[in-house]
């Protein structure tokens, strides 16, 4: 049913599946086995996308209720079993030694919480929170912050990440019009247009498309492709990183559901507001 909403809100699988963090043949097998347990059509499908069918439009209504139903009824059971839970969306650069600080600090305040983690990749910057999988995310702004609470936790420079034998990796800084010749990593088409713009300098590029920080690593070594992170990161001696001084930093931020009253959720955000910072 998940997956369904998402189709149905998106109009369009690849835009769906970039959302729910999958790729898009799984999710289509679903949804036409959705189609065929129901015994009709969800979607009317086009080469520019999808709509609803008025038996699809009937199954939004009811699963968007079931699936608050079903929110409403985990919550109950954990509290019935005296468990509390709460997921947490990080998204897959795994290299801010503040996510371990962080990690510490919460468990010595709630010594009792079961906290799941989510790892996503970098087409999805909300780490699952709009797809419903994650409670709060641990990410990098910019993005649409639409009907979400974002708190900025940090604000990193960012530097351009080459091969340690590029011309450009002897420099001691670097401005956008130095890289202005080069190839730079796209991400899937349908990932949030403010993320994208940013990662590729505020300007339309030409380059491979990547997932994953790995993938965007290998872009660097095997087409000498440009790369930006966060400065600070630990990367392996074959790359350099040159600090980028015309970039807006990258905000470090901790995003949850406008309106999502979790006193776990806002234990978490105040232990990393001050973690963060030091």
């Amino acid at each position: 049913m998940r997956y369904f909403v998402a189709v149905a809100e998106e109009l369009h699988f690849g835009r769906a599946a970039t959302r729910l963090h999958m790729s898009q043949p799984p999710l289509s097998r679903a949804i036409k086995q959705l189609e065929a347990d129901v015994g009709a059509p969800l979607f009317a499908r086009s080469p520019s996308g999808v709509t609803l069918t008025p038996v699809g439009t009937v199954l939004l209504d009811e699963a968007r209720a079931l699936l608050d139903h079903a929110d409403r009824v985990r919550v109950r059971v954990s509290a019935a079993a005296g468990v509390a839970t709460l997921t947490v969306g990080i998204l897959g650069d795994g290299t801010d030694p503040a996510v371990a600080r962080l990690a510490a600090a919460y468990r010595r305040r709630h010594p009792g919480i079961d906290i799941r983690i989510c790892e996503t990749d970098l087409t999805d910057p909300t780490c699952g929170l709009r797809a419903g999988l994650v409670d709060v995310a641990l990410t990098r702004a910019p993005f649409d912050e639409t009907a979400l609470t974002v708190r900025v936790l940090r604000t990193d420079p960012v530097g351009v990440v080459l091969r340690a034998d590029d011309p450009l990796a002897r420099r001691e800084r670097l401005r956008l019009v130095d890289l202005s010749d080069r190839r730079w990593f796209q991400f899937p088409q349908g990932t949030d247009s403010l993320w994208q713009s940013y990662w590729n300098g505020g300007r339309p590029r030409e380059g491979p498309v990547v997932r994953a920080v790995q993938e965007c690593q290998q872009a660097v070594l095997w087409n000498a492709t440009v790369g930006l992170a966060p400065l600070g990161h630990e990367l392996p001696a074959e790359f350099a990183v040159v600090p980028l001084i015309d970039m807006a930093p990258s905000r470090a931020v901790a995003v949850w559901n406008e309106g999502d009253t979790n006193p776990l959720i806002r234990s978490l955000v105040e232990i990393a507001t001050a973690v963060y910072r030091h």
